[in-house]
């Protein structure tokens, strides 16, 4: 539960509904007014969500480019690294071709299982500089327990990093370099794997023990000389005493013994009291090295208002990290390529886009914006976004993004349709109060967690 629960909270908190692509091009560098990059923006976003919102962005047509996101950082996750292979799909509807298939980082590895040269680390082809320059991706999952005879018909295929004449980039490996050279990715629980799994076999015992104490059996003991074997009745006095007794306890199990035969009982002692503090003991040097609070891993805030906020705000500094590198890695790279392949098509309008990096890369001026972070308390988020606002310290735009990762311009469109409706049924929309101070809805004690020194 620990394990998968850390993927899990990962996942939901960086990518959760899907990263949504807002344009921001510099339209000032490009020449055009701010209705004019407005009405451009808002034309790429309409054509490349048609893309990304169907399945057709997906080469095995089963998931739309929010599901890929999902797929793609818990493959990641998971594995270490997860590759993302830009093709072609002669099926495509539209005139953009583009598709995306994703690898999981298995099939990643040198050809027929060799050693590791210079220049091939892992399945990863370098060039002089350390650079890749191919990927050796492998039919099927060399780890997989199959056949020998089904694992002797795997084939390697080198897809090249980038394009030979366009040095388009063909292949996204998205992974965490923590050290200069690093070719590949390390999985996010390797380095708590050991302490996860003695707690998964220390919760088995507990378990284990809780239940064997939780057993009733009675032990009868004759006086009489009898050559009877050990026999068993269960609680309803049913069987005929004869089959002997297997050594297992269960529910009111009654277990006839021989003369002179006795029983030396131990009791476990269990529930143990001290199982829940230890356990919280481990997860919470599991989350420090995760860099997931306590509190967010197990999902339970229990101590003040105060503990849960710092927890949330220490927390989404690393999903915002995460968060950032899937943007540079993965969403990034895959809009750069629809948006080539659109202007090469003359699906989108772009000019100067080929004939100029500053140009093209103007063009280019795109935010990925994802779920917020959410409140605990959200009349006190709403007075601090107002404050932030009213001191030039913050926009609009910008709390309507940590407020529930929307954008500000459909919201003030909405809103302005909903006034324009009352006032046409001769309503007005009323002013907003001041909202009435309210005890803090968690429990403000600051006593400590169980297992923590007083």
């Amino acid at each position: 539960p620990v394990a998968g629960g850390a993927i899990n909270t990962t996942v939901t908190h960086v990518v959760g509904t899907g990263l949504s692509l807002q344009c921001a091009i510099d339209g000032a560098f490009l020449g055009l007014d701010d209705d004019a990059a407005d009405a451009w923006q808002q034309d790429a976003e309409r054509k490349f969500n048609a893309w990304w919102e169907s399945t057709d962005c997906d080469i095995t047509r089963t998931q739309n480019g929010y599901g890929l996101q999902d797929l793609a950082l818990r493959a990641e996750c998971e594995s270490g690294d997860v590759l993302c292979v830009l093709t072609q799909a002669a099926w495509a509807p539209g005139p953009v071709k583009l598709a995306l298939q994703i690898i999981e980082g298995d099939r990643l590895c040198n050809p027929d299982r060799k050693a590791d040269a210079p220049r091939l680390v892992a399945g990863v082809a370098l060039d002089d500089n350390g650079a890749p320059t191919a990927y050796h991706i492998a039919s099927g999952n060399p780890y997989r327990r199959s056949g020998a005879a089904v694992q002797s018909k795997l084939t390697w295929q080198a897809v090249p990093a980038f394009g030979s004449r366009t040095r388009r980039r063909n292949v996204l490996h998205l992974f965490d370099r923590k050290r200069p050279g690093q070719t590949r990715g390390i999985p996010m629980l390797a380095p708590v794997i050991e302490p996860l799994k003695q707690l998964e076999r220390y919760t088995e015992a507990e378990l284990m023990a809780a239940v064997v104490s939780g057993m009733f059996t009675v032990f009868i003991e004759s006086e009489a000389q009898t050559n009877l074997q050990p026999s068993a009745l269960d609680g309803n006095g049913s069987g005929d005493g004869s089959g002997g007794w297997d050594g297992k306890m269960g529910n009111g199990l009654v277990v006839e013994l021989g003369k002179g035969e006795k029983i030396n009982s131990a009791n476990p002692g269990r529930p143990n009291a001290q199982f829940d503090p230890f356990v919280a003991s481990i997860i919470r040097q599991i989350g420090m090295l995760l860099e997931i609070p306590y509190e967010v891993l197990i999902k339970h805030y229990t101590s003040s208002y105060t503990a849960a906020r710092a927890a949330l705000i220490d927390a989404w500094r690393h999903f915002r990290v995460r968060r950032s590198r899937m943007v540079d890695q993965f969403c990034g790279p895959i809009y750069e390529a629809w948006l080539d392949e659109a202007v090469a098509s003359g699906y989108v309008r772009c000019p100067g886009y080929f004939g100029s990096p500053l140009v093209r890369r103007a063009w280019l001026g795109a935010i990925w914006i994802g779920d917020g972070p959410g409140a605990v308390d959200p009349v006190k988020e709403i007075e601090a976004a107002e404050r932030r606002v009213a001191l030039n310290i913050s926009t609009l735009e910008a709390e309507s993004v940590l407020h529930d990762g929307g954008k500000l311009r459909p919201k003030l469109r909405q809103r302005q349709r909903e006034q324009k409706l009352l006032s046409e049924y001769g309503l007005t929309m009323p002013a907003p109060r001041a909202a009435p101070v309210s005890p803090d809805p968690l429990p403000t004690d600051t006593s400590p967690m169980p297992g923590e020194p007083e």
